[in-house]
């Protein structure tokens, strides 16, 4: 079984030595996703919300690019710079997704790259 890499320009490139996205054995592994304007590589959004709203776009565009659709997803991880965001992210992130909600875990970190908010890194399956 080999593993395919999965990139789309509607995305934003890596800025480090991974992939956007592989895809084995029926199943899609993305990268975690920031709030990056693919078009110009900037976060744009100064709010949590508005930076949650740019990742799940970026994340269902990878989806997309890899024939899987936002339902296909089965488990995210979530890291928020500041945990008093929580209430907010949870808020932007529930309106991209619909039940049977995916498994997540939602913590705080330190710092993310480029000075985000957010994070969020989701696995799919192929049904």
């Amino acid at each position: 079984m080999a593993k395919q890499v999965i990139s789309t320009t509607s995305a934003p490139a890596a800025i480090g030595p991974y992939s956007q996205a592989i895809e084995i054995g029926g199943m899609l592994f993305v990268s975690g996703q920031i709030g990056i304007n693919p078009t110009n590589g900037q976060i744009e959004a100064k709010t949590i919300e508005g930076q949650t709203e740019q990742v799940m776009k970026n994340i269902k565009a990878i989806l997309s690019e890899a024939g899987y659709t936002m339902s296909d997803i089965v488990r995210t991880s979530c890291m928020l710079s500041d945990i008093s965001n929580f209430a907010a992210f949870n808020e932007e992130y529930g309106k991209h997704l619909s039940a049977p909600f995916p498994a997540r875990s939602t913590f705080a970190v330190k710092d993310l790259p480029k000075g985000a908010l957010v994070e969020v890194e989701v696995t799919a399956v192929r049904k």
